[in-house]
């Protein structure tokens, strides 16, 4: 990771407010992946939209190195990747810096809320740094993470700009949206679609709130676990 000019990590350059001029040297609109993993997203929409610059951002670095990698090797120099805690995301981006962020097949964190990157916790923070009326998509797996992040949208005022509990049902409109959040698919969301899972998508406007309400419903808990570590070796050997 060390030796990735697109990565930053402890010891922190500090970068807030200064990521168009002193990395990307452009002024295109800033787009958060939060919880990227491996990166595939951050990469992927990065290829698909070179007018704008993306940051992946992350714990661990073992995975974000995939993406770093691959975005070297393709010389995407749109991309950067970020490995902190998402919680001292308010330290890394000045206000109004970011435009977008998407949330893709994070962990649902069912018990603690203030663990969850849709809970009104992350909101206020997401408010600090996000331009007025910029927009968070959320893509998962997770029933439980869906019904909570609806009932979040439902207490607090956000306007709700897309909302399916099935992404890929022929029935959807023509809603740009989906078709955008359809385009990519993580390693994870491949393993849940394999399964005959539905995948839910939520995108959302960030109006500033000076007030925040957090859900408090009984919400059923996901019974379901990923995939072990050997299942693709598994899945090879039996074709």
């Amino acid at each position: 990771m060390e030796t990735f000019s697109n990565v930053f990590q402890p010891p922190y350059d500090p970068m807030a407010g200064c990521w168009r001029e002193r990395f990307f040297h452009n002024d295109r609109p800033i787009v958060l992946e939060l919880g990227c993993g491996r990166g595939e997203y951050t990469v992927g929409l990065a290829q698909r939209y070179p007018d704008k610059n993306f940051i992946g951002v992350d714990i661990k670095g073992a995975r974000m190195w995939a993406g770093a990698k691959q975005a070297v090797t393709d010389g995407l120099k749109n991309v950067a990747f970020l490995r902190t805690n998402i919680e001292f995301i308010t330290s890394f981006f000045a206000p109004k810096e970011v435009d977008e962020i998407w949330i893709t097949f994070c962990d649902p964190q069912m018990k603690k809320a203030t663990k969850r990157l849709t809970s009104t916790y992350f909101m206020q923070r997401y408010q600090q740094i996000m331009k007025p009326n910029g927009i968070v998509h959320l893509k998962t797996d997770s029933p439980f993470l869906y019904t909570y992040t609806v009932e979040m949208l439902r207490l607090n005022p956000y306007p709700v700009l897309a909302n399916t509990d099935d992404l890929y049902a022929d029935s959807l409109d023509s809603n740009a949206l989906f078709s955008d959040a359809r385009a990519l698919q993580t390693h994870y969301e491949k393993q849940w679609l394999d399964r005959g899972m539905s995948i839910k998508y939520l995108a959302w406007q960030l109006t500033p709130l000076d007030r925040f309400e957090e859900p408090t419903i009984e919400i059923e808990k996901d019974t379901y676990r990923s995939y072990g570590r050997n299942y693709n070796s598994e899945k090879k050997s039996q074709q």
